[in-house]
């Protein structure tokens, strides 16, 4: 726990020694504020609906953008090797860097609590529903995460990492939207492999196991590849 302890400290102090989570947060919060205020009176509903559907699109571009250079820009540096030499497991690794990057993730859902609290002001919000829309943006948001870090763990390009995870969350994301032109067959397995389906589940209030077992599974699996990537560097 230590040495992750270590490694989360440094890197998400890293976030805020430089504009990384500045930019990030602005941009967040000018853009889901944008299509958060332009419907709120137009729907007339005291209710964060149009905040839980454009933020899991924002975050299969932002959450990318924030692990590109986790593990990538070590490489390109030559710092990873350095931390080769101390005594550190690759996995140690991994989750510390994951676990920064997902408090900055944690701090931009904060941030937009503020609309919550402008929506509890002009009526009557449903709390409950509130907080499993907001539980499953931190499940969702989590597992693209992991998809990031793998992404970033294959390379030293951060482009090229950014691009990956950008492709491979995408693929996550639209694949509930494509039911209607493959088998029945087949659609029930995309069905259950989308990640905005099990979102959606959990954001109307109906937190089931499923749900949970699939966002746990995929974070546990990216972050498995990812470690398993710096050992084959390594040459373990």
């Amino acid at each position: 726990m230590h040495n992750i302890s270590y490694i989360f400290r440094r890197e998400f102090r890293s976030y805020f020694d430089s504009p990384i989570a500045y930019i990030v947060l602005m941009f967040f919060l000018m853009i889901s504020g944008y299509f958060f205020m332009s419907n709120l009176f137009l729907l007339d509903q005291a209710n964060l609906r149009t905040l839980f559907g454009i933020v899991p699109l924002l975050f299969v571009f932002f959450i990318p953008a924030i692990s590109m250079r986790l593990i990538a820009e070590e490489k390109k540096s030559g710092t990873i090797e350095l931390l080769f030499t101390y005594p550190i497991r690759d996995s140690e690794i991994v989750i510390g860097k994951y676990l920064a990057a997902l408090a900055l993730i944690v701090v931009l859902l904060l941030f937009s609590i503020i609309y919550a609290i402008t929506v509890s002001l002009l009526g009557d919000m449903d709390v409950g529903q509130t907080f499993s829309g907001y539980l499953g943006l931190f499940l969702m948001g989590a597992a693209y995460l992991a998809i990031g870090v793998f992404a970033s763990s294959i390379t030293e390009n951060q482009i090229v990492a950014f691009i990956v995870a950008l492709a491979i969350s995408f693929f996550f994301f639209i694949l509930d939207k494509i039911l209607f032109f493959v088998p029945l067959s087949l659609a029930n397995i995309l069905e259950y492999l989308a990640i905005e389906y099990h979102f959606q589940s959990i954001s109307r209030g109906v937190i089931d196991t499923r749900n949970i077992i699939y966002f746990l599974s995929m974070i546990f699996v990216g972050l498995l590849l990812a470690s398993h990537a710096l050992s084959r560097r390594k040459g373990d």
